[in-house]
């Protein structure tokens, strides 16, 4: 029987039946007197989404330990959103938990079968053609894929990032490439966005690629198919940076032209975990098919007609290319492209449309009351998604530091990234918040910037 489900009727009758008894109401009369049980409907409210019904509970839990745990308005890479219950409990099947590196195929069908299905839901969700079967992280998926570029672009040798681009993955992306014979430039931006007109004039015969985070580290929205356009004109590849729940709303990479789409997806079915370990979420045209890092889950047919799946396509395994690899990576975060696999067929496209588009909602509420309520604005024109850089005209690290003497972690100061910034918090509402934890917030947010 399914531990999700209910018993039906004819599963009641035949438990009564093999019992000996006539009804429930009779199995209960030998130990509970008529008199004293309820009759009637019990006072139930209406059912409740899996996500609110969480939250009601983790509320009431709360009362018993006031004051535990900031409300957490963070975002800036991980974020807060609703898991489905099934994740974990699929998850956590010994088959999946203890599994290791499905190197004999023959051993490993459900493993593969589980990176391939993870590997179809990531190609229909960004729209690009192939994807592999993950890498450690967002910040190292978006090396991974400069990398590629600048190999596939030969004599090119320069990558230009944009300055929304997470500054975390700009490090990461500069750290991998320190000590070869490639350079990192910013591409030009105005207002928080790269400015597309100008970014035709940086590119020339030495750029290989052009990365984008859209949205990007403030939550702003890119102008893609301008950005795209002048890529693509100079002969550069274009290389998107993407969140999976904004795919929910927003046109995917392909769309647009984009050449590779990188993610972190621990928003697909994972906490934050402090922090990690998350997922590398990888995508790209065809033609780089023998070029990306990981590895290309296969399905195929054996000879007697019966399919199978293999891992066709290995960047680096100990055991096939070693040191003549495109790509050091060869772990492949299983469980974690699980998760995800999960949480976007639980889902579905709807449900993640359902997710983003609430997102949207709470966070421009949020901006809305704190405006009402603290005067504060955004730190930049324009379309945002599910989170945005607040100006508030008080120092950024004492205001995050008084708020969180009241209770709530104010997102992320942002004057130790750009010292134009030192009055503005980076704040992310998703559609785990509420209207009265925001009003809570917004109400906190005016006295510390009174006080």
């Amino acid at each position: 029987m399914n531990p999700f489900l209910g018993h039906t009727e004819a599963e009641r009758k035949c438990l009564l039946e093999t019992i000996g008894e006539e009804s429930v109401e009779s199995l209960f009369d030998h130990q509970i007197p008529a008199e004293l049980r309820f009759h009637g409907d019990l006072p139930i409210p209406p059912a409740l989404a899996e996500g609110e019904l969480f939250r009601v509970a983790r509320e009431r839990a709360a009362k018993n330990l006031p004051g535990v745990g900031p409300r957490s308005f963070l975002g800036a890479g991980i974020y807060d959103h609703t898991i489905p219950h099934i994740v974990n409990h699929l998850v956590s099947r010994g088959e999946f938990l203890t599994s290791y590196t499905p190197y004999q195929p023959e051993a490993s069908q459900g493993m593969l079968q589980a990176i391939f299905e993870y590997q179809t839901m990531v190609c229909e969700l960004t729209g690009m053609d192939i994807a592999n079967a993950s890498l450690y992280d967002g910040s190292t998926a978006l090396a991974e894929a400069a990398l590629m570029a600048l190999g596939a672009a030969r004599k090119r040798t320069k990558v230009l990032v944009a300055p929304g681009a997470h500054p975390q993955y700009r490090e990461v992306l500069g750290a991998y490439l320190k000590n070869l014979p490639y350079e990192m430039a910013l591409a030009p931006a105005a207002e928080g966005r790269v400015d597309a007109a100008a970014l035709r004039g940086a590119l020339d015969e030495t750029v290989a690629a052009v990365a984008v985070a859209h949205p990007n580290f403030y939550g702003l929205l890119e102008d893609m198919p301008a950005l795209s356009e002048a890529a693509h004109a100079a002969g550069a590849y274009l290389i998107v940076v993407f969140d999976p729940i904004a795919l929910g709303v927003l046109a995917p990479p392909g769309a647009y032209g984009a050449d590779v789409a990188v993610g972190e997806g621990q928003a697909l079915g994972m906490p934050a975990y402090y922090g990690g370990d998350t997922l590398g979420m990888f995508a790209c045209a065809k033609e780089f098919m023998r070029k990306l890092p990981g590895r290309l889950v296969g399905e195929a047919r054996d000879r007697n007609g019966k399919k199978g799946y293999v891992l066709a396509l290995q960047t680096r395994e100990q055991h096939i290319r070693r040191e003549k690899a495109t790509s050091n990576i060869c772990t492949n975060q299983g469980l974690n492209a699980l998760k995800a696999a999960i949480a976007m067929a639980a889902w579905g496209p709807h449900g993640l449309r359902d997710l983003a588009e609430a997102s949207c909602r709470m966070t421009r509420l949020l901006v809305e009351r704190l405006g009402a309520l603290a005067g504060a604005r955004p730190a930049f024109p324009g379309p945002y998604f599910k989170e945005c850089a607040v100006r508030f005209g008080a120092d950024g690290d004492a205001l995050h530091a008084r708020l969180l003497e009241q209770g709530f972690l104010a997102g992320l100061p942002l004057g130790a990234f750009d010292s134009s910034l030192r009055d503005c918090l980076l704040l992310c509402a998703t559609e785990t918040k509420t209207a009265e934890d925001i009003e809570r917030f917004a109400e906190a947010a005016a006295r510390a910037v009174k006080a």
